[in-house]
């Protein structure tokens, strides 16, 4: 136990604009990322596990109206609710995700259970909501999804559907963690993409390209145009950069985005390496981010 630990969240980079945040928005936004990072920083200061920690802290996200997650999801094209998430242990790299699961509060939750219960890494559509069901995972009526915001983006979204860079509404959460035992752990949660059809999936539970954590380098959790972020592997992508090149977390991470600018893709990331470095870049106007150290120093932002 080297008593090192830090942990980094985000609540997604894409379609912020500033000037429709007021100062009010802003301290609500801010405040409810101060209580996801809190959660998950008070466990590891009592020692517990990376795992715990992210998980706990992408649970309070998912429970936030706030963000495109759990509660505050964006609709799909059927007006409904589609979620994915993942998780991966830096230990062992084991993994677990869901993708297109609907009815459960927490896909995190169930993205766990996958890893630490079954055989697979990714469970899909039905087949995730009975799995889900049999481990006994809180369910809920569509009501508990809905929020005035997303219900109208996704009726502008309608309005737009040929104009595919018309509101995009980026928002995935997710969280980076590394314990007092030096293990990391990365997790990420979204609703998708606005309007999304035929079971569209995107980087989130795919692992290494938006989700990924190995002890021997980092840990990282992406956000923003998921199309994008699964051609350019860019969670791995980072993890490799570090690994076979032996570049820093921070030229690791900026040589990433600098191929995902390449390709177009926008959005951002949080990574964090077995040092308990933390790297939070992005591309777009904006992204929900916060992180705590060791040393009790708590970073909490949306724009510059």
């Amino acid at each position: 136990m080297n008593d090192q630990f830090a942990i980094a969240i985000h609540g997604g980079a894409g379609t912020l604009h500033r000037e429709r945040f007021s100062p009010d928005v802003v301290q609500q936004y801010e405040k409810a990322l101060r209580q996801a990072l809190q959660a998950g920083l008070h466990i590891l200061q009592n020692g517990g596990r990376s795992l715990d920690a992210l998980e706990t802290a992408v649970r309070e996200l998912e429970e936030c109206p706030f963000f495109n997650a759990g509660r505050g999801a964006v609709f799909n094209a059927d007006g409904g609710h589609s979620l994915d998430a993942a998780i991966m242990d830096g230990r062992t790299l084991a993994a677990g995700a869901v993708a297109g699961i609907s009815g459960f509060k927490s896909p995190i939750q169930v993205a766990r259970a996958v890893m630490e219960k079954t055989r697979y890494v990714l469970l899909s559509g039905q087949g995730a909501a009975d799995f889900a069901r049999d481990q006994g995972f809180e369910e809920a009526a569509a009501d508990y999804f809905y929020t005035d915001l997303r219900y109208h983006q996704w009726k502008k979204k309608q309005e737009n559907e040929l104009d595919e860079s018309a509101d995009l509404n980026f928002g995935t959460v997710g969280a980076v963690a590394l314990d007092k035992n030096g293990n990391l752990a990365a997790a990420t949660s979204t609703g998708g993409l606005t309007n999304k059809r035929y079971g569209r999936v995107g980087d989130s539970p795919i692992i290494g390209s938006g989700t990924y954590a190995n002890n021997n380098t980092c840990a990282v959790s992406c956000t923003g145009d998921g199309e994008h972020f699964i051609r350019s592997v860019v969670a791995y992508d980072i993890s490799c950069l570090i690994e076979y090149k032996q570049l820093t977390l921070r030229d690791a991470c900026a040589f990433a985005m600098q191929r995902l600018q390449k390709i177009d893709g926008t959005g951002g990331l949080i990574a964090i390496d077995r040092w308990g470095n933390i790297q939070m870049p992005y591309n777009s106007e904006g992204m929900y981010r916060a992180c705590a150290y060791t040393s009790g120093e708590i970073e909490i932002k949306i724009f510059e």
